[in-house]
């Protein structure tokens, strides 16, 4: 039902929360919110007061090739046991009723910026907001995510060290410091090549594309240009992903290839027939039947 909204293209790599949320709002009569920054105690809550929770993670697939490596998953969490210090998720890769540790969902659900997603009818809003405290409010909400980034940063090592940089990044992009996201950002990449090659999270930017918005508004061009580059060419089969066309022209615009942009926007309506951003940015290049 849901799939021709969020993948008009079915070999898409990624749906972003905020499309599934705008599906939710525009499509169902029901609310959603989308945060950053969780813990264990809020999933807590939300689930004891009768509220799944959507949560995005990273973790390690058997793909299509029966290559496993990293990989970004949602799973729906539906119960908690404090016992066996476990969560129960709803997993359609793997199961009904699937048991997750305490430890594993930390360990996977860093890797999003502990991004979760809340569905409720809407005469439930206010104990949804209520339950979510000083985070319902958007911009404290990335305030805190960016202040729980830091904190975690000097205390990791490795691939979670890795993540924790890049959620600050991540955080400080939507408080729109695209400089000091940018410096995050800088951080991260820094440690990726000292990460075991098989433990690398190489579609990272499949799925989060702060990075482009930090060197893009930092005026880092070809910072945009190389990043982009590398996403798609490290693109197994089909290098349909809209997001790093879309950025590569932006970042191609912004030094004066035109035309190279335009086949860029292109692109990228090619694998996102719809994709709202290029559309707009080729009407603004005067090109009228996008």
């Amino acid at each position: 039902v849901v799939g021709p909204f969020l993948k008009p293209d079915e070999k898409d790599k990624n749906v972003m929360p905020y499309e599934m949320a705008s599906y939710v709002q525009e499509h169902t009569e029901l609310m959603a919110i989308s945060r950053v920054g969780g813990d264990l105690d809020l999933l807590k809550r939300l689930i004891a007061s009768g509220f799944p929770v959507v949560v995005e993670k990273g973790t390690f697939l058997r793909d299509l090739t029966g290559v496993v490596s990293w990989m970004g998953h949602y799973q729906v969490v539906t119960g908690y046991d404090d016992a066996e210090e476990e969560f129960i998720t709803q997993d359609s890769f793997v199961k009904a009723d699937h048991p997750v540790s305490f430890v594993d969902m930390i360990k996977g659900w860093r890797a999003f910026n502990y991004a979760y997603l809340v569905i409720f009818p809407p005469e439930k809003e206010g104990e949804v907001i209520a339950l979510l405290g000083p985070d319902a409010d958007e911009m404290i909400n990335y305030q805190n995510a960016a202040l729980k980034a830091s904190n975690e940063i000097y205390g990791l090592e490795g691939i979670d060290q890795y993540f924790a940089w890049f959620n600050r990044g991540s955080s400080l992009v939507n408080l729109q410091d695209y400089a000091g996201a940018a410096a995050a950002y800088d951080e991260s990449f820094a440690i990726y090549p000292t990460i075991p090659e098989a433990e690398r999270p190489w579609r990272m930017m499949w799925y989060q594309t702060g990075p482009y918005f930090a060197y893009f508004y930092a005026q880092r061009y070809y910072d945009v240009l190389y990043l982009a580059d590398g996403t798609l060419s490290a693109m197994q089969g089909d290098q349909n992903l809209e997001e790093s066309y879309y950025w590569r022209a932006m970042a191609k615009a912004a030094l004066g290839d035109t035309s190279g942009a335009i086949a860029d926007y292109r692109t990228s309506l090619k694998y996102h027939p719809g994709f709202g951003p290029a559309i707009y940015q080729l009407q603004l290049l005067g090109v009228e039947n996008p």
